[in-house]
């Protein structure tokens, strides 16, 4: 997550909306469930429950991303390169295309925040972007997304970023091994985003020069902080700006082994309103649906003290299982036009 949830987002939200595409998604997809009809029919049957998840799995990506060996993964740094390469093996061996053409790098300059009056020099960052091929090539892909950075290390301490978010590159990861024996009617694109913690820059270099056509992009689903459901809650935000993610994936909130609730996604609540509070942020000023699966915040946001001994595996495998249905269910269902 790219800034706490508080005041000082207010001055990232002002930049992006000066930077902002309008945003009209009552053209894209249906304002309502029932409107669905009037655009297309779902894909293929919706899925029936979530697909279990293997909570050592999960957690030995997320020990793994934490780990002193990427040193907290700060966007330009060495640990950040280690921890790509980790993730580029894992898309390797998953079985993934290659996003960007012949290779899964997709570089951009960034400036990194300078810190004690420092300045800051541009270094280059890089996306990873895969492909998962779908049972319908036909039809427009899905961009599941994670980022891979965190804050690195400051003042001799390293910030590992167990939940933010080596959580979302974990289940991003498990999803594309899911993905090569059981694929999706949609192509996935699978994007392990840097800089998202330099305000949002690997995104926004994704969405500026994206791999396909944009018309052949349904919708964004984007991934983070997605383990410390400390209170068995997951979020699903975006719903109200695009209405019927809500109707898909109310069947998905009614069977899940969690509580998934709806909302953070309100411009009226102000600082609780997550809608440019990540990755997804970028799909939607660029006019793109988008689906944000995330958990409230808690006290170790940002911290040292975000390590991999406070998630509770059993629940983080729920959480990811959850997101797993979900994904079949919007795969399923997303209205064709």
């Amino acid at each position: 997550m790219a800034l706490s949830r508080g005041v000082t987002r207010t001055s990232v939200i002002a930049a992006l909306a000066v930077a902002a595409l309008p945003v009209v998604l009552a053209a894209q997809v249906p304002a309502s469930a029932s409107a669905a009809s009037e655009v297309g029919q779902p894909v293929v049957a919706a899925a029936s429950g979530p697909e279990p998840m293997r909570a050592e799995a999960l957690m030995a990506t997320v020990r793994r991303l934490a780990s002193e060996e990427f040193g907290g993964r700060a966007a330009g740094t060495e640990g950040n390169a280690r921890a790509r390469a980790y993730v580029r093996e894992r898309f390797v061996a998953a079985q993934l295309r290659p996003g960007m053409g012949d290779r899964f790098e997709q570089t951009f300059t960034l400036t990194p925040r300078a810190r004690g009056g420092a300045t800051a020099m541009p270094v280059t960052g890089t996306n990873l972007i895969g492909r998962c091929e779908g049972r319908r090539p036909d039809l427009p892909a899905i961009v599941l997304s994670a980022h891979f950075d965190h804050l690195g290390t400051r003042a001799g301490q390293m910030y590992p970023g167990a939940d933010d978010n080596a959580s979302g590159v974990a289940v991003l990861l498990a999803i594309a091994e899911v993905c090569r024996t059981a694929p999706f009617a949609r192509t996935l694109i699978m994007a392990a985003f840097d800089a998202e913690e330099n305000g949002l820059q690997g995104a926004r270099a994704f969405v500026d020069a994206l791999p396909v056509p944009r018309e052949r992009l349904a919708l964004n689903v984007n991934l983070d902080m997605v383990a410390r459901a400390d209170k068995g809650e997951l979020y699903a935000a975006g719903t109200r700006h695009t209405p019927v993610l809500r109707a898909l994936l109310q069947p998905v909130a009614t069977r899940a082994p969690v509580t998934l609730r709806f909302g953070h996604d309100d411009p009226a609540t102000g600082r609780d309103d997550w809608t440019q509070q990540s990755d997804h942020g970028v799909f939607h000023t660029a006019g793109l649906p988008f689906v944000y699966f995330g958990v409230e915040d808690h006290a170790d946001y940002h911290r040292p003290t975000d390590t991999p001994d406070r998630v509770n595996g059993e629940v983080f495998a729920k959480v990811a299982a959850t997101i797993l249905d979900a994904l079949r269910a919007l795969d399923a269902g997303w209205p064709v036009p």
